[in-house]
């Protein structure tokens, strides 16, 4: 893999010329920002940004500004290249929260190795209405704990969004240990580029070890190669990082979520 020309190519496709999500949102292209805004279960913020130090701060007001107007939280989607080198730290004097720092990783789809079996009584069910969906949030609640149950909500409206306004930009899976749901993950597709991003995949603490992350990262490459995507692309958290690496996933750069609430 070209590093340099992949990552060229995520930075164009992904966020430059990034497009909605949802009919709900909608995509605004400034001279110096890409942001997103759309309702408040929609992601809303700033997807791409090309700033230097004397406008900076004007900048970030201003997407302040917008939001809070709109009385929305959003993101500002740091990447570790992006300019002035310190913009992390003028977010922060401007009110922002750093979440985790993720890792962005890519595989070529049809190059990943085959995914191991399941465990016994553990099967793949697809996602494509609220039922699945509902098992997708259990699962997450399962995987991450009550403390996260007000962002499984907001997932959930987002992916049953996605599943009624955009069908075929998503595809939605959820690991089933008998009729417990125990794993749930999904893959937006961006048509138009070579992408296709890989999203969730945390899986319940009893269930961790045996396989089921691998097989769903399989399962949504399958799909991915058979509709013409190349790519695959990950923000990557320090539990999912090492297993990616293993399956032949290259680093292209790390990316923190700064999160403003008004």
């Amino acid at each position: 893999m070209d590093h340099a020309a992949v990552l060229a190519a995520y930075d164009r496709q992904m966020r430059h010329d990034a497009r909605s999500a949802g009919a709900g949102s909608q995509v605004e292209r400034g001279r110096d920002v890409v942001r997103v805004t759309g309702s408040a279960h929609d992601w809303n913020g700033v997807l791409w940004a090309d700033i230097d130090e004397p406008t900076a701060d004007a900048v970030i007001a201003e997407q302040v500004r917008h939001y809070t107007g709109a009385g929305r939280e959003f993101e500002w989607k740091l990447h570790s290249y992006d300019r002035p080198a310190d913009l992390a730290e003028r977010l922060l004097a401007a009110g922002f929260e750093a979440e985790p720092t993720e890792t962005v990783m890519v595989a070529e789809a049809g190059s990943l190795p085959a995914g191991p079996e399941l465990p016994d009584g553990v099967r793949l069910l697809p996602v494509t209405d609220k039922t699945g969906v509902r098992l997708m949030s259990e699962a997450h609640l399962a995987a991450f704990g009550e403390g996260d149950a007000a962002l499984s909500e907001h997932l959930a409206r987002r992916v049953l969004d996605q599943l009624t306004d955009a069908p075929d930009d998503i595809v939605a899976v959820v690991a089933m240990a008998g009729d417990r749901p125990v794993c749930g993950a999904r893959m937006e597709f961006c048509p138009g580029t070579d992408f296709a991003g890989l999203w969730g995949g945390g899986t319940d603490p009893q269930w961790r070890g045996k396989g089921i992350y691998r097989a769903t990262v399989d399962y949504r490459a399958r799909i991915a190669v058979e509709r013409g995507y190349r790519y695959l692309q990950v923000d990557a958290s320090d539990d999912s990082r090492p297993i990616l690496d293993r399956l032949g996933f290259a680093t292209l750069c790390t990316t923190t979520p700064y999160v403003y609430q008004p």
